[in-house]
Formats: structure tokens, sequence, C-alpha cells
């Protein structure tokens, strides 16, 4: 597919300005007075600014260089269990998997979600632990911090001066995964973590917690192919082509994010399935830490926003819209036109109004009318009910009503995956295809998302102690979805082509095939890394897949 579709989606506005927290004043603190440089006979001024500059100076000087610190980067009472392990332990292995969680038939979900997509653990393994990841510094720095914060020494200072002595501040962990992007069924592991000296054997479960960090990339790459694969459903049945299905579902969640980072690397998780996105720190997520063939892996069009269109003033709605159109003649052009009236926009406006100059554009630059309010599936018929009745409709091949190709429509309002599956089954029912629209998600896209909807899980499953391998495992008598492997796992393909993941070493006899779990991390060192274009090749929606679809 090339870069351009033929039905484009809208873009977004800029991210709201800097808060102004600085605008807050404070009562000072009555510490003590002083005489005053600046003031006359008697003025004085509060030491508590001399204080409150020599806070800051501190701060400044922790935070100037604010690299970051895997030393600092754990659970608290991670600092603590070195001394908590049996004695003689020289081993810890863990591993990570979305776990299959058995659900009371009467409360399953509308979306099972029942594979998973892998995707993120190499940004993870880039920006935050190859390499001197442990310095004097650093060192010094986290023993200062747990000493207060623990009111107590218990910061493991000789094991982290051992690595820095040892290994140049290297990890002395290696990692194994299965490649990145590969759709994989919950219940399966995913990576393996492993001390490889026998004095760090409590590093494995150190590094826990920035690596389950990637249940976030996990589960919006899952989210999003789980919507592509509905719209190439839908598609599909009211079409009988794919055509446009990586433009169908366009990011709109970069000021729903949390912060900048989580923008990037959720956008880079929504571009494995898709190519539409108005959210660019993805782009150099993918750019810096992947790597792909193209420019970049990412497109959006010209789009209004509001202010657009009501800094013209209510009664100047057409020329605000007629403005805009003329503005970009030969690319897509989005404008959200509820500002007042959608309907009215629709019937009077796009449809009497500016009809001949929407009528002028070609296939390759529609005019794509965004609503923007009111109830998404409802709002959705009705505009297309409106454009349908003022502009020529074609019947396609299946027996579906398609705008002509110079007009198309977005809903960016309210879509999530649920919302997203209502509106396609309503627009099917009503006998639109869904050529006629593209999607726009923000928050529900990569914000309204948890650990907790693929059950992200890293647990230890064997130990070695007094030089004996030990297999270990948790099974909470209150929650039999909460059992863990045991021992050395491995990923395996069965000869029906199902996955299964073999528990206490037994993926080492041969007639099990090869170990889809490849060492990704040793020492410090990346030893193998994945492009995007691996990425979106392992994740694509499979033939079979779209077989199963369409059953």
């Amino acid at each position: 597919m090339t870069s351009k579709s033929p039905y484009p989606l809208v873009g977004q506005s800029t991210p709201l300005g800097p808060a102004h927290s600085d605008s807050v004043t404070h009562p000072p603190q009555r510490r003590g007075l002083v005489e005053s440089p600046y003031g006359g006979e008697g003025t004085t001024e509060l030491t508590a600014a001399r204080d409150s500059s020599h806070v800051k100076g501190k701060m400044e000087q922790h935070t100037g260089a604010a690299e970051f610190n895997i030393l600092l980067a754990t659970d608290s009472y991670k600092v603590t269990h070195y001394k908590q392990y049996p004695p003689n332990t020289s081993k810890v292995y863990s591993y990570f998997e979305c776990r299959e969680k058995k659900t009371d038939p009467t409360k399953l979900r509308k979306v099972k979600y029942d594979k998973t997509v892998f995707y993120g653990l190499q940004y993870i393994l880039q920006r935050y632990l190859k390499g001197q990841v442990v310095t004097p510094e650093k060192i010094q720095e986290a023993k200062e911090v747990y000493r207060e914060h623990f009111q107590d020494d218990v910061f493991n200072e000789k094991g982290w001066n051992y690595i820095l002595e040892k290994y140049n501040g290297h990890l002395p962990i290696e990692i194994k995964a299965v490649p990145e992007g590969s759709v994989i069924p919950r219940g399966n592991v995913l990576f393996t973590v492993e001390s490889t000296d026998p004095e760090c054997y409590w590093l494995t479960n150190w590094v826990e917690t920035i690596l389950v960090q990637s249940w976030y990339p996990i589960t919006v790459a899952t989210n999003s192919r789980e919507q592509k694969k509905i719209l190439a459903k839908y598609l599909m049945e009211t079409s009988g082509s794919l055509e446009g299905l990586e433009y169908k579902l366009h990011d709109f969640g970069y000021r729903g994010v949390s912060s900048q980072e989580t923008a990037g690397i959720g956008a880079s998780a929504h571009l494995v399935n898709f190519k539409g996105t108005d959210t660019v720190a993805g782009i150099g997520v993918i750019k810096k830490y992947y790597g792909t063939k193209d420019p970049v892996p990412g497109f959006s069009v010209p789009a209004a926003e509001h202010s657009t269109i009501t800094a013209w003033g209510k009664d100047h709605e057409k020329d605000a819209f007629e403005h805009i159109i003329k503005q970009f003649p030969s690319v897509p052009v989005s404008i959200v036109s509820d500002s007042y009236d959608i309907y009215n926009a629709c019937e009077k406006i796009w449809g009497e109004d500016l009809r001949s100059l929407i009528e002028m554009r070609s296939a390759d630059a529609p005019l794509v009318v965004r609503p923007d309010s009111g109830n998404p599936l409802d709002t959705v018929l009705k505009v297309l009910e409106i454009l349908g009745r003022k502009f020529p409709l074609v019947e396609n091949s299946k027996g579906y009503k398609v705008l002509p190709p110079y007009i198309r429509v977005i809903q960016g309002d309210g879509v999530d995956i649920n919302t997203l599956q209502e509106i396609v089954e309503g627009m099917k029912e009503h006998r639109w295809s869904i050529e006629n629209i593209a999607f726009g998600s923000g928050g529900a896209l990569l914000q309204k998302l948890t650990r907790d909807l693929l059950n992200c899980s890293f647990k230890c499953s064997y130990v070695v102690t007094n030089g004996l391998g030990v297999n270990v495992f948790k099974d909470p008598v209150a929650d039999p979805n909460k059992r863990s492997k045991k021992g050395r796992l491995s990923l395996h393909r069965t000869p029906s082509g199902d996955f299964v993941t073999l528990e206490e070493g037994k993926g080492d006899l041969e007639e099990y095939g090869e170990d889809l779990l490849h060492t990704v991390f040793r020492n410090g060192k990346i030893v193998k890394t994945y492009t995007f274009d691996d990425v979106r090749d392992n994740a694509k929606l499979k033939e079979s897949e779209l077989e199963d679809l369409l059953l």
C-alpha cells in the first residue's frame, strides 16, 4: 500500500499551553529576620528566602544532569530483596506473560483479547538498560536517597559496586524474548530474564519494574489490532476489499495521555497496525529505537479544529469552510462541522452552498466531514443520510451505499473498541459501506488501558540455591488464575501451528523444535534488534484470521 490513503484522516489541534503554576504564590515561612541588603534603615527580609535559594540550588544540582538511574528505577521493596532470598542463592530466573484468565461466561467482555501483540521491549532495552548504566555517582545518589527513604541502611551498595567494578557498570543479565510484533495467544511466555553472575542473583527481579512497563505498548498494540480486525471484517463485508484499511483508525491521543513519553510509546504501538496518526511523538520513537525503510511511519492530513472555525464568528461558518477547503485543494482536508449545527452544516453548507467546490475535488483530495458531538452511532447515520441525499450515491458490488469519492466522513468523538463495533454494525444494518468512513480515537486508544486488561505478569520460576536448580511457582488458593509457571521456559510451534509454552526445561528436548525465545540482551549489550518493518510484518493480519472473521 502506498503512503497516501484514498480516505486519510483528520488531524487535531496543538496541546494546551503550559500550566500557570508559577503564578501561584505561597505565604513565606517566618524563620527569622535579617537586615535586607536592598532596604533602608530598619528594613528586614526573611531568611526563608535564603533557605529557599539553598534548596533550589540542591534541586538544580540533582536534576540539572537528570540522567536516568536504574538504581532508583525499581519498587522500593525490591531494594531489600537481596537480603530475603535463601542463603547461597546464585541464580534467579523469571518470565513475563499475559496470563490467560478464565472468566465466568456470564461476565465475558465483548472483546476477548485472546491474543497479544508483543511490542516495546526493544525500546526499554535501548533507552534504559544497554551500556554502562551503573556509575559511582549513581551508586552514591541511590545510597543517599535510600538511606533517607527507608531511614535505615538497607541499600545493596556492595552488590552495585561489584557490578561497577567487574562489568564496568553493565548489567549481568540475559533476556530472551519472542520477536517484536509477534501475535501470541494469552498464557504463553513472552520473555525471560536471568542473572548471569552468581553474585548478582538479586538483579533479575530488580529490573522487573521497568521491564513490566512493556505492558503498555503491548496493550495499546493489542487493542489497536483488535479494532483493525473489526474494521477488516466490516470493510470486507460491505465493500469486498480491504483498500484503505491502514488509514481507518487514526490516533487522536496526544493530549489525552499522561506524558510526552507515553505519547511516543503509545503512538508507536498503534502504528504497528495502522498508518494514520496525529501523535507526532510516535514517529520519533520508531525512527530512533526501531528504524524503518520509510521516511516516516505515520501520516496525517490538513484538518480544522473548532478555533479555526469559530474564530470567523457564528454567522460566517460557511466562509470559514470555504476558506479552508480552498487552502488545501490538492490534498485531503478534514473539517470539523459541529461548531453550531452539524446537520445544518451537512444539509445547507456542504450540501448546497459549497457543493460545487466539493464536487471539483478528486478522490485523492476528498473533503472529510467530521462530526464531534452527540451519540456516535446516531450522529454518523444521520450525517450519512443527509450527505446521501445531497450528493449522488452509488451502490457497490456488495449492494451497499457509497458516497462519491470526493467526500467522506470521520467520527472522532467517543470512539473506543465497543463504540467502533456498534457504529460499523449500525452502518451495515442501514446498508452503508465502511468505505464511507474512518475513525479517530484518543484517550481510549492510548490512555484508558491498564496492566490488568491483559493480566500482564512477571514471576520467578526457577532458582539455583546451594548449587541445585529448583523449579518454583505460586499457586494462590483464592485465585487459580494467578498460578504461575514452573522452571525454565521455552516457546514452540506445534505441528498444527499453535503455540505452546513448555515448563521445567522440557523445551530442551529436540522433539519440540526451535525455541521461539531469542536472546536480545546479554550483559549490557543488545544482541538482536528488529526494525519497525519487521514488527509490522509480524503483526499483520493473517489470511487465516481474515477467513475466520468472515465466517
